[in-house]
């Protein structure tokens, strides 16, 4: 995959002839593989959407690539996978599934509830729990503002997503991981993008990557902050993120 790369001047997959002479081209296709990467993940979680489900597990694991070749790039295809813990939030479980009121009614009770949260598995009712749980402390307790806290939940996790795509990828091989990504966003700086930016600009292993944030005064900064938003009610939609700027291609003109 794109984060099995480095910086070291290698890109995954062959060299092109025109590499030796400019530098920036294997650079160029990884920034592209990324883009592409990402908008296949949230077009699959705004399909999801859609449908009125929730992923609920979304991560660089739960994606699936037709190709690892940044050559090919442009010919990218990237799926969502890992959906044992979608959760349905439409009126009517239409897939088959326990709909919003049978998980938020049931806690995700075991069989002996009688409802139909207990005929799911228990790590996906103890997820759901987990979710209607945070729902309530953020003060979402009517039906439509638990499925905008569901969907929500969502977006963070695919800020995290986007975090991690940019950053393991493109800086110095080892100085980074997934955990490492979450705790600086989460506990070092308590969702402080601003200063998450200034922390990482000052660190030479990062570069790459902090360039690629910095595009366009800090479009993927502006990204990021929105869908880690703190309050639940302002953070974007995906199609908004796929609307964005930093994701459209227009910073590396794929558009």
């Amino acid at each position: 995959m794109a984060a099995e790369a480095t910086t070291e001047g290698r890109a995954v997959g062959e060299w092109d002839f025109w590499d030796r002479f400019d530098k920036t081209r294997p650079i160029q296709r990884r920034l592209i593989f990324i883009t592409k990467l990402l908008r296949g993940a949230f077009q699959g979680l705004a399909y999801i959407h859609s449908r009125g489900r929730l992923h609920q597990s979304l991560g660089p694991a739960s994606i699936v690539i037709n190709t690892t070749s940044e050559r090919d790039a442009m010919y990218l295809n990237a799926r969502l996978r890992d959906l044992a813990f979608s959760t349905d939030v439409s009126g009517l479980a239409a897939f088959g599934g326990p709909t919003l009121e049978d998980l938020w009614e049931g806690r995700g009770s075991n069989l002996s509830s009688g409802t139909r949260d207990s005929a799911i598995d228990p790590a996906v009712a103890k997820l759901s729990e987990g979710l209607w749980r945070r729902a309530a402390m953020a003060g979402a307790r009517d039906s439509l503002s638990r499925r905008s806290f569901g969907i929500a939940d969502d977006i963070y996790a695919g800020g995290l997503l986007l975090a991690y795509m940019v950053f393991v990828p493109l800086s110095e091989a080892g100085s980074i991981d997934g955990p490492s990504i979450q705790r600086l966003l989460e506990t070092t700086f308590r969702l402080d993008i601003p200063a998450v930016r200034e922390y990482c600009e000052a660190d030479d292993r990062w570069s790459e990557a902090v360039n690629f944030m910095n595009l366009d005064d800090g479009a993927g900064w502006q990204l990021l902050q929105a869908m880690l938003n703190p309050d639940y009610r302002l953070r974007p939609t995906v199609d908004a993120v796929l609307s964005h700027r930093f994701l459209t291609g227009a910073l590396l003109n794929l558009s």
